[in-house]
């Protein structure tokens, strides 16, 4: 995976209003180069990701993806989007939420994922519920005010431009829509900060070496979530982008959150 990285260019712009689009993980990277990098992470992993995602988190994961989809209250005459969400986890709890019905479409710059989404999909018996569709969320393919509820989960770290991402889940969003995302975030504790620290350092990198035979790529999705916006910051941006009744809520101590928005 870090071929790609060997050719790169070790520069970035100071002036740019989406500082983490300057980054992948802690290596500096043209916006660009970012994206390629992501995708190339995405690839390498996606037939395991879920199964890297409980291990890493011993199942955790999967409670705060629930709580997620409560918070949502999920309503089957609701239009969905969900981004970055290739392997299905998010759109199928609102499918089971709501029952046959709803619009949801997937759209994961992965392709990768999205195939491992689409299966898994077929092994539940879903072979129409839902669309699939491969697009960047900072320039989604998209029809402006067309979709009720905008969710994101764990995948907003990875957007080569956050702010752009902000800007098109807004525009995407009909009046009175509503925007979710859930994210690795910031712990507030010093103390429990630096454990996490430590174990994600140490532990996930190997993990990932063990199961998915690629280091690097688990690596990079550490390094991700320490240069990820902590909460205030997220939130200040959300309302940069025009979204109001803007609330976070921390889970397990604020190692994940999830933030709302409006389009008011």
């Amino acid at each position: 995976m870090y071929q790609r990285y060997s050719k790169i260019k070790q520069s970035h712009s100071k002036e740019n209003k989406n500082p983490e689009s300057q980054w992948f993980g802690e290596k500096p990277v043209t916006p660009d180069e970012k994206t390629g990098l992501v995708i190339d992470v995405f690839d390498s992993v996606a037939d395991r990701y879920d199964l890297m995602n409980d291990l890493m988190s011993a199942g955790v994961h999967r409670l705060w993806k629930d709580q997620f989809v409560r918070q949502i209250r999920p309503r089957a005459e609701y239009t969905y989007l969900d981004v970055g969400g290739g392997t299905g986890d998010i759109a199928f709890r609102i499918r089971k939420a709501t029952g046959a019905g709803p619009q949801i479409t997937v759209c994961d710059l992965n392709g990768e994922m999205l195939r491992v989404g689409r299966n898994r999909a077929t092994d539940r018996g879903w072979l129409n519920d839902f669309e699939w569709v491969v697009g960047n969320a900072d320039s989604l393919p998209v029809p402006d005010e067309s979709v009720d509820v905008y969710t994101i989960a764990f995948c907003l770290r990875n957007v080569t431009k956050i702010d752009d991402a902000l800007a098109e889940a807004y525009r995407v969003l009909k009046p009175g829509g509503r925007f979710f995302c859930l994210e690795f975030s910031h712990v507030a504790d010093p103390l429990l900060a630096k454990l996490y620290d430590a174990y994600s350092y140490r532990v996930i990198p190997k993990v990932g070496q063990i199961v998915t035979k690629d280091r690097d790529s688990y690596q990079y999705l550490v390094e991700s979530i320490r240069k990820f916006p902590n909460q205030k910051a997220l939130e200040r941006r959300m309302y940069g982008a025009g979204f109001g009744r803007v609330r976070v809520k921390n889970l397990s101590f604020g190692i994940a959150a999830i933030h709302e928005g409006w389009k008011l």
